[in-house]
């Protein structure tokens, strides 16, 4: 995240040896103190960087891209971590809940490989049964196995119901890292919907941490509390590497609810897939980790020229659903282009479809709505393929007025053109 600001910083300081009387942007008002523009623009990626490497998992990953500021004050120290419970064994980003008789529930298959050591678990004795898949995100160091996992063992698979619309439909949605597969769940489930299996009780939660469509798992027993977080944790702090992946900032929303339901469940265990050991966080870190989040969402809003700093971290704030589709020539497709409001007011939002010269179709009428704050709007809209339209891929661009602003073809959306029954 942020990791090509030196090339931008370097390509700032060559307008400055140019020495310009004035820089005029494309947008906004012309700068006639270029220096002093460009050296406060350089400091305020800085803070941005310093306050995002302060609490970044990536710390404890790539500890030697972070050595500049390991000194710095304000960083968040990074506690060791403490062995998991007998109860729990750990291979690729799989963690695997084995039950005192024998039974196994499973957490995310990576891979085909893991199905692999799972059947050799089986045939050593070291379990008995597979009994569930619980899926943490859509990733596919997460899921590219599941597939083969489902072909191989007959058990329901459980996921976050936000999650399970991704894992379901994969070609509806432009995210990143998401195997185009379609994973069937069994279970799509509420936040807080929990069950009993053997002694263990399961409880799912909504978990907008490494990505907005992501879940967590408390399993619970005696006195443990063991909350299986996907990637969003480490012992270093939060994983939001990837803007693509929508980590919204604000009270309530992103890593502040991840954190906050932290403190609320007191859990003693955490897990994150890609890491062996378990690790917590206590009060004062949690409420440090909030407080960066805090100063964040003002810093990154300081670098845009809109009114909340989300416009410009989530790229997905207008999507078109689905983001792709087949069809054959002649006929209609439907999708509804949704809009997350990130703005504290409404919006009167409109969009509509503007296909390429070679669809051979004219842009469609506005459709449009208004948009309440901090909230997703779905605009309907459709297309018809006229007749003869070759076969193949074509973009549809989608225009975009969002209150005062005008964004020309700021989406797009999917259609491939197939022969009558492909």
């Amino acid at each position: 995240f942020m990791g090509d600001r030196w090339r931008l910083v370097e390509s700032l300081n060559r307008l400055k040896q140019i020495g310009p009387a004035a820089l005029v942007p494309s947008h906004g008002r012309i700068m006639f103190h270029p220096d002093r523009a460009i050296d406060e623009l350089a400091e305020r990626f800085e803070r941005c960087y310093e306050n995002y490497v302060s609490i970044s998992a990536l710390r404890h990953y790539f500890p030697e891209l972070f050595t500049d500021y390991a000194s710095r004050p304000g960083q968040m120290p990074i506690r060791p971590g403490f062995a998991p419970p007998k109860c729990l064994q750990h291979f690729g980003t799989t963690w695997m809940l084995v039950s005192q008789t024998g039974a196994a529930f499973v957490m995310d298959v990576g891979s085909p490989r893991i199905v692999t050591q799972i059947k050799q678990k089986l045939q050593r004795g070291e379990i008995k049964s597979v009994d569930g898949l619980w899926v943490t995100h859509y990733h596919f160091d997460h899921t590219a196995g599941i597939v083969e996992f489902q072909r191989t063992f007959d058990c329901p698979c459980y996921a976050d119901r936000r999650l399970a619309q991704v894992l379901t439909k994969p070609s509806a949605w432009r995210l990143p890292c998401v195997d185009p597969r379609p994973i069937q769940v069994h279970h799509p489930l509420e936040d807080g919907q929990s069950w009993q299996w053997h002694e263990f009780r399961l409880t799912s939660y909504y978990y907008p941490g490494q990505t907005l469509y992501h879940d967590a798992l408390l399993v619970e027993h005696g006195d443990l509390r063991m909350l299986f977080v996907g990637d969003s944790h480490t012992m270093a702090g939060l994983d939001d590497y990837c803007t693509y992946n929508r980590n919204w900032l604000g009270r309530g929303v992103g890593f502040s609810y991840c954190l906050s339901l932290i403190e609320r469940l007191k859990p003693t265990h955490m897990f994150n897939c890609h890491v062996k050991d378990a690790f917590t966080f206590t009060a004062e870190e949690i409420a440090f980790m909030q407080k960066k989040l805090e100063e964040r969402e003002k810093l990154f809003g300081g670098l845009l020229a809109w009114d909340h700093a989300n416009y410009g971290t989530d790229p997905s704030w207008v999507r078109c659903d689905p983001y792709m589709q087949r069809v054959t020539a002649g006929r209609t497709v439907l999708f509804d282009v949704v809009v997350t409001n990130h703005s504290d007011e409404p919006q009167l939002t409109a969009v509509r479809t503007v296909p390429p010269k070679s669809l051979g179709a004219a842009p469609s009428d506005w459709s449009e709505r208004h948009a309440p704050a901090k909230a997703e709007t779905r605009l309907p809209l459709s297309l018809t393929v006229p007749r003869g339209t070759k076969m193949g891929r074509y973009v549809v661009a989608i225009d975009v007025r969002h209150g005062a602003r005008r964004l020309p073809q700021f989406a797009e959306t999917l259609i491939d053109v197939v022969a009558a029954g492909g």
